[in-house]
Order: structure tokens, then sequence, then C-alpha cells
């Protein structure tokens, strides 16, 4: 489980980072016409590689430098008091998991939230109240119900 000491917690790097999000995803919405959906933008780079060996190049652009900007950002700023209760391969296969309710839900959080709801989109409201309900669900479960079991 991850937990993090609140004592030490401010808001102002996620409202900056939210801030770069809604900004990055604006740019791509008016400057490409394209949707800043991760999960999209990570298949099709996939689907590109597996047909023509060669990758859109601004799919693979955007991805390096949204691992390189994590990795930056966690090396220089770490957050205090954040501690991981997991292993790797739990965590892994979580993310694992994540990835296959993106396919399965056709978007992630970044497509259907971002910039699906920007749209009102009746699909992407659709997504986002499911997996935040079935968020809301698993959480009450682990927490109060398979705790005790």
């Amino acid at each position: 489980m991850f937990s993090i000491d609140w004592a030490q917690f401010t808001p102002g790097t996620a409202i900056a980072g939210g801030a770069l999000i809604g900004a990055a995803a604006g740019a791509m919405a008016l400057g490409g016409g394209k949707i800043a959906g991760i999960s999209g933008i990570f298949g099709g780079a996939i689907n590109d590689a597996m047909q023509s060996n060669r990758p859109t190049p601004w799919r693979v652009w955007f991805l390096v430098g949204l691992v390189a900007a994590s990795v930056l950002w966690a090396s220089l700023r770490p957050i205090p008091g954040a501690h991981y209760g997991e292993s790797w391969p739990m965590i892994a296969f979580g993310g694992l998991l994540v990835g296959f309710g993106t396919r399965l839900g056709s978007g992630c959080a970044s497509g259907h939230g971002v910039c699906g709801l920007a749209r009102f989109s009746p699909r992407s409201i659709a997504a986002v109240g499911t997996f935040i309900g079935m968020g809301m669900v698993t959480t009450f479960m682990l927490h109060h119900i398979l705790v005790g079991a």
C-alpha cells in the first residue's frame, strides 16, 4: 500500500502538474487535432511498430518525454514521507491490470478524464463515472472488508 506523510504534503506540485497536463492536452487538441490519451498513444506506437516496423515519431517522442520528465522530477523532488508497501512485482502486476482495463474501456484517465470530460463526451462521462465508482468500491472492499478476512 502507498502511504504519504500528510504533515509534509503541499498541494503546489499537484496543482502545477494538473495545469501542465491541461496545457499539454489543450496544445495537442488545438495544435494537432489529437486527444492526449496516454493508453491510445502507447497502443498506437506499439501497433505502428508491429505493422510497419517504424512507430510514428510524435508518439515515440511523446512517450520518451513523459517517462524522462517523470524520472527527472522523481530524482530531483522525491515525495517526502512516501512509502510503497508492495513489492515491485505486485506493482507491475497492478500496472498490467490497469493496462488491461484501459484497453477494455477504450481509453484511460487522460483520454476520457482530461480530454473527454472537457469535450462533454457522453462516452467519457460514462467511462470516468465507471472507473471512479469501481475505484471507490475496490478501496472500500480492500480497507473495510478484506482487511479483516
